[in-house]
């Protein structure tokens, strides 16, 4: 067998999984180079007029969004900030994210993404470590004093501050300057503090010209496998190329494209999947400041979105929803769920509700946000999504099976392996840490594969289901135990919400596994964990399970196994 067919499992008799590729394009299409500024500008001319953010009763155009773009492009040029300079991003979903997203790039900027959720000093380490020099937020009570403590106590230069009051209809302005004034935070009268609108003005005549596959457009955080946190490198053209391959899958590319932009845009699966993707197709944007199921149902009435993307979480939060039952997701095609594993029964009830198809794909930072998804409409020959799958690989991406002790060779044929990537879509490295790019990274096969940390099979037609993650994997007197399958075992029972398990110490089998639910109903815990240990193997039976009121999530709403663990110690 040819390295290439070695990538994933060889198919029904032995042909090769590609001939039953499921997804509605090539996989062995090619994605051309391709900046995001030209991206974001080829839209603007081919749908002027389109809207391509809705906000609050408020929309902007491709063509006017274009143009504050350029204008912002053209202020930071004027401020002396150029090729490779970093320019932070300190937002929620609101409109000013997209001038600042494209200008910034525009300008030959390099991209820094900082959650609204961090805290002041984490906002200080990462501004440290990526060299921002300038900083864009909202002036909410939520972001701007956290932004001045970064300005006062770290190297950032200078900070530019969104008014909200001029993205929101003028009966909203006028309520956030008199009787909401809560809502909005004093700007101090400072050289450092510069508004938006004063760094705006005409675009310079000729803009930097853009390398994509050798320039870097965003550096994005994340905790990765070894939870330090650590800036994955993302040039023009793997984010471009990530957004073609997700529309290359999507059989509705070219139909009416509106999209529910709840999910934070400084997540990288909501940046690709919403904001780039949706750029792509010319599609609108209905963005949400942030994640409430009531002003998401409502949203969902008034605007009709085509496509939502969320994390399980979200959807579980519109379940609980009383309204949920009465809004007509008639006009979704889809509900794409990511960040995280998606549950069977949530996936289910979501689509007994509803009437919504749920998809589930997969990805992470390293590889521009997304991996692999199910097919969103069922194949001739092997049918709907598969529940509890990842799907198959995006067009162009490589999949493999690495040994979990010797990432350098093959799992055994037919045992688990973690998952390696390699594609248009997959990082650069790690900004400034190449001893964690290093251990990121594995040769095998003559090709340079990504680790995920997660352990895969890979069935023969090339569908993709995650066993559990490397770190989570609990050692029980010998065993190793997943924990993801004793949590979907928990997630059998109709009155458990939420499930985490973890392994805590034991004195004789070094670990035991622990289960942490959240209830619809009232639950007995000892029963609980009775009712468990009767459906798991020997190794995998839990001590307690312990019933709380919450679990821990990360920003983007996705359980928190690390938290979970860190309460713990």
């Amino acid at each position: 067998m040819g390295d290439e067919d070695r990538d994933v499992e060889p198919g029904v008799q032995g042909a090769p999984w590609r001939i039953r590729y499921a997804h509605p394009c090539d996989w062995a299409g090619s994605f051309p180079p391709l900046s995001l500024p030209a991206m974001f500008e080829a839209a603007a001319a081919a749908h002027p007029d389109r809207t391509l953010v809705s906000f609050n009763g408020r929309r902007w155009t491709y063509a006017a969004m274009l143009a504050a773009a350029r204008r912002f492009a053209g202020g930071l040029v004027r401020a002396g900030i150029g090729k490779g300079d970093r320019v932070g991003l300190f937002l929620p979903n609101a409109p000013v994210t997209v001038p600042a997203y494209f200008g910034a790039l525009m300008a030959g900027a390099t991209l820094v993404n900082f959650s609204p959720l961090y805290p002041a000093e984490e906002l200080e380490a990462q501004v440290a470590d990526s060299g921002t020099r300038l900083l864009v937020t909202l002036d909410v009570p939520a972001l701007l004093p956290k932004a001045l403590q970064v300005l006062r106590d770290s190297p950032l230069e200078r900070l530019v501050v969104a008014r909200l009051a001029r993205m929101v209809p003028w009966w909203q302005a006028l309520a956030l300057r008199t009787v909401a004034r809560g809502q909005v935070a004093p700007v101090p009268d400072a050289p450092d503090v510069i508004d938006w609108a004063a760094i705006q003005g005409d675009p310079p005549a000729a803009l930097p010209a853009i390398d994509p596959e050798h320039e870097i457009a965003l550096l994005q955080y994340t905790g990765g496998t070894t939870g330090t946190p650590k800036g994955a490198i993302l040039t023009h053209q793997n984010l471009t190329a990530n957004a073609r391959q997700v529309r290359a899958i999507d059989p509705h590319a070219d139909q009416r494209d509106v999209t529910l932009g709840v999910l934070p845009l400084f997540h990288v699966f909501a940046m690709t999947c919403i904001l780039n993707r949706t750029v792509l197709n010319g599609g609108e944007i209905v963005m949400l400041a942030r994640f409430d199921a009531g002003q998401v149902l409502s949203a969902i009435h008034r605007h009709q979105p085509t496509s939502i993307f969320a994390v399980p979480t979200m959807l579980q939060a519109l379940l609980d929803h009383p309204r949920c039952e009465g809004t007509s997701f008639a006009s979704v095609r889809e509900v794409v769920s990511g960040g995280a594993p998606l549950p069977l029964p949530v996936k289910q009830r979501f689509e007994q509700v509803t009437g919504a198809q749920v998809i589930e794909g997969y990805g992470l930072t390293e590889c521009s946000g997304v991996v692999s998804c199910n097919p969103l409409q069922a194949h001739p020959l092997l049918g709907p999504a598969r529940a509890g799958t990842i799907g198959q690989p995006l067009p162009g991406t490589r999949l493999r099976l690495l040994d979990k002790d010797d990432p350098c060779h093959d799992a055994r044929p037919g045992e688990p392996g973690e998952l390696g990537v390699a594609g248009p879509q997959v990082m650069q490295g790690y900004w400034r840490r190449p001893d964690a790019e290093a251990s990121t990274f594995a040769q095998c096969g003559g090709t340079r594969w990504l680790r995920t940390g997660d352990v895969a099979v890979i069935d023969g037609d090339g569908f993709v289901r995650i066993v559990d993650r490397i770190k989570d994997m609990i050692a029980v007197g010998g065993f190793k135990v997943y924990p993801s399958e004793v949590e979907a075992v928990l997630l059998q029972n109709p009155a458990v919400r939420e499930a985490l398990v973890i392994g805590a110490p034991d004195p004789y089998k070094g670990e035991v596994p622990r289960a942490f639910v959240t209830c619809r109903t009232a639950c007995d815990a000892t029963e609980l964990r009775d009712w468990l240990n009767d459906r798991v193997g020997k190794h995998e039976r839990v001590d307690a399970v312990v019933i709380r009121d919450a679990l821990p999530k990360t920003p983007i709403g996705k359980l928190d196994r690390k938290a979970l663990r860190a309460e713990l110690t």
